[in-house]
């Protein structure tokens, strides 16, 4: 083991594990990996939660009781998930308190079938808000348009958020719009904004997924000499939009007011093409005040062979502003690529979400008490 995800934590990256399961609660393993592998925070999505109950480990007293009681399915998903995230954020609370609200925080996403809308995204984010009732909560919230209004809805009612499925940077851009409008509700209403906390997750590898595949089907030397560069160029653009609109005069008003930027997190760091390297949305997206999500692979991978040697994301604008135009030159579209990211992102998470519900309702037949 190297020292890389000291020197990655060192160099400003917030490591979160992009994994959340009962057993990694009960065994120990999230405390372990906060204690040795400086894991500050995890996320969970539908997909997550739906390996973690389908797995079987550590769900069956609570499935017993909530057939013996007869909840619905819904009702048994949200307890259990919850009971996870709650479990998760007690551990992480001893990292909250150092960083102050921070890190620490563990993320439970909203159904992901209201995606497309807004009234019943925001009951969803304070239903489980109230829940999970742990300060150390994120509610996740995708990035759709009726997810946008949400945003700001929601942080105006105090609650912290980690807007997730962005894959464009004019969406990052209204991710951030929707963040700011939502401090200034919450300092009209006079909320504490120094207790608000969000992130905005940027997705990587799916980026290069898609574009490499169609770079591919182009088969030329111009084209081919442009795989795995898309993803990482969209990502420094992405921390570019962040400087510019956290160094802008909308936000000096409100860090006076001592709210907190929202950081940008590279999500979906685990590499899917096996002829780049492991770690290479973990080494080439270094940058102060990011956090970097992570399977679990990616944790271990970065851990044993990362390269992290210092910011690779400073400097690199022009380079990627170039890397993105000679894809578009080629014929790819970006604006299609990446609202195809979005539908086909939400669409997953509906799968999983619903995939979801149809193990845990066999469960719940399966464990329901015999009549008489």
């Amino acid at each position: 083991m190297t020292d890389a995800l000291k020197r990655l934590s060192d160099e400003g990256v917030a490591i979160w594990l992009d994994d959340l399961s009962r057993k990694r609660i009960t065994s120990g393993n999230l405390a372990e990996l906060i204690d040795e592998q400086h894991v500050v925070g995890v996320t969970t999505n539908p997909s997550i939660f739906q390996k973690a109950i389908s797995s079987g480990d550590g769900y069956e007293q609570q499935l017993t009781d909530l057939a013996t009681r007869k909840v619905t399915v819904d009702e048994a998903i949200r307890m259990i998930t919850t009971a996870d995230v709650r479990d998760a954020a007690d551990i992480l609370r001893p990292v909250f308190d150092a960083t102050d609200g921070q890190d620490g925080r563990v993320s439970i996403e909203v159904d992901p079938r209201l995606a497309h809308h807004t009234a019943a995204t925001v009951a969803e984010a304070k239903q489980l808000a109230w829940l999970v009732d742990r300060p150390n909560t994120l509610i996740k919230i995708p990035a759709t348009k009726a997810g946008l209004p949400a945003i700001t809805e929601v942080i105006g009612k105090g609650i912290s958020v980690n807007v997730t499925l962005i894959f464009s940077l004019e969406r990052y851009r209204e991710v951030m719009d929707a963040y700011l409008a939502g401090l200034e509700k919450a300092k009209a209403a006079g909320l504490d904004l120094s207790r608000i906390h969000s992130v905005a997750s940027f997705f990587v590898s799916r980026v290069d997924t898609e574009i490499d595949k169609r770079l591919d089907t182009i088969g030329t030397p111009e084209a081919k000499a442009l795989r795995g560069k898309a993803a990482l160029a969209n990502a420094r653009l992405a921390y570019e939009a962040y400087e510019e609109v956290f160094g802008s005069e909308r936000w000096a008003a409100l860090d006076k007011a001592q709210a907190n930027k929202q950081r940008p997190l590279w999500a979906s760091t685990g590499v899917k093409d096996p002829a780049y390297k492991d770690t290479l949305y973990v080494d080439e997206l270094v940058a102060p005040g990011t956090v970097n999500t992570m399977p679990e692979a990616t944790l271990d991978a970065t851990a044993d062979h990362g390269r992290i040697t210092g910011n690779t994301i400073a400097g690199t604008y022009e380079q990627a502003r170039a890397e993105l135009d000679a894809v578009a030159e080629l014929g790819i579209s970006y604006d299609d690529v990446v609202q195809l990211l979005e539908d086909e992102g939400v669409e997953k998470f509906e799968t999983s979400w619903i995939d979801l519900l149809n193990s845990t309702e066999a469960e719940l037949k399966r464990l329901a008490p015999s009549e008489g």
